[in-house]
């Protein structure tokens, strides 16, 4: 196809009204496409960094919202592989106004003395660490969250609990940064537990444990080791990744994986018979042509492929359109308030962007298949009496 280069690209634009709007509309669709298939790896295909390839998460095998007897800290302590483990507890709570999506954070109760053990690769500086660990309504944050909520250290911090009842008055004492898991509160476990009722403390009692493993290859063995300790006590275990127990959440919102599976078949459905439509169009209209085209001695295997490759060039047009916005909406969400840190991830990664440029040119070439086949094959006579 390549000596008729000149002629697929001058037919290509022949209609620049159509064409335009027929780029367009595939240049929307497949940046739809993009941001679901960036969404995607991001939640269930992007690997875990070093540091949280060593770390699990252990919670009730019930449900998330039933505590573990804290003993059981210790046992797990001693089993084969364990580097060190630490008592966590989710808190929820109300900062400022729940309505605004920026107010929105993990808070999480904590050890403060294991915390820096279990999340390493957190840069801290000594004197904030030890500010932090010192002071019992002291809280640490995330460097990026505290710049978007606008607080610095030294600043009060209110939340008040939805979970527990009461409310708490923290004092910024640490800010943190680290690769991944910036979008968090932490503050003193005991400080926690001393602020609840005595009617309702659950003293003895934890929400979950997080494990640091001495390798990634003891990470499975850790986690099956666990389950086992205690699959005959009153409260069985369910222990996994870091990134498994974080993709756990997704489930409130329903099967995702599925969701997004669905939209992108739906978006390449439409994208298809859009497609097929306007290249069906533009070939009734060229059936005169290709008579005359014949009669200049085209064959119809040239034919075929002159059509099909223009279709090509329209998808590739409308796929590189689409992912560059795409890329843009991507960046604008990573920047953004979060509910699910994955999304920090979010990109157009090289593998998205090939399966969406692949997906246009199929389309292209899906769409204009039959119709170009049945143009290369109209007789010349019957071709040159048509009158569109």
């Amino acid at each position: 196809m390549g000596r008729y280069l000149t002629l697929i690209l001058k037919n290509s634009w022949r209609n620049k009204r159509r064409t335009l709007l027929t780029v367009l509309s595939m240049a929307a669709s497949l940046c739809l496409l993009g941001v679901v298939m960036a969404m995607y790896r991001a939640f269930f295909l992007q690997p875990a960094s070093p540091a949280e390839a060593l770390r699990l998460i252990t919670r009730n095998r019930v449900s998330l919202a039933f505590p573990m007897p804290l003993y059981y800290r210790e046992k797990i302590r001693q089993i084969p592989g364990v580097r060190e483990v630490g008592v966590s507890q989710w808190f929820g709570g109300v900062y400022k106004d729940s309505r605004d999506p920026r107010n929105f954070f993990a808070r999480l109760a904590i050890e403060p003395d294991q915390i820096f053990a279990l999340r390493g690769e957190m840069q801290v500086p000594e004197d904030q660490q030890r500010a932090f660990r010192a002071e019992r309504t002291a809280g640490m944050m995330g460097r990026p969250l505290a710049a978007r909520l606008g607080l610095k250290l030294g600043d009060r911090i209110t939340l008040v609990g939805d979970i527990f009842p009461i409310k708490l008055e923290l004092t910024l004492r640490a800010l943190f940064d680290a690769p991944v898991g910036n979008e968090v509160l932490y503050f003193h476990w005991k400080y926690l537990e001393e602020s609840v009722s005595a009617g309702r403390r659950s003293w003895g009692l934890a929400g979950t444990f997080s494990i640091l493993a001495d390798s990634p290859e003891a990470v499975p063995r850790v986690a099956r080791a666990v389950d086992e300790m205690f699959r005959n006590s009153d409260v069985q275990t369910k222990t996994e990744s870091e990134q498994a127990f974080a993709l756990s959440f997704l489930k409130f919102l329903g099967d995702l994986k599925a969701f997004l599976l669905s939209i992108s078949a739906a978006v390449t459905f439409t994208i298809l018979l859009v497609s097929a439509n306007t290249m069906a169009m533009s070939v009734r209209e060229r059936i005169h042509e290709v008579g005359i085209l014949k009669t200049l001695g085209f064959t119809p295997g040239a034919i075929l492929g002159i059509i099909l490759s223009e279709a090509v060039i329209l998808g590739l047009a409308g796929g590189l359109l689409g992912l560059g916005v795409a890329s843009l909406l991507c960046g604008a969400v990573r920047n953004g308030p979060l509910a699910f840190d994955a999304l920090r991830s979010l990109t157009i990664h090289p593998t998205v962007a090939l399966a969406v440029l692949a997906a246009a040119a199929g389309i292209g070439l899906l769409s204009a298949l039959i119709p170009a086949w049945s143009a290369s094959r109209t007789a010349i006579i019957q071709a040159i009496r048509h009158t569109g």
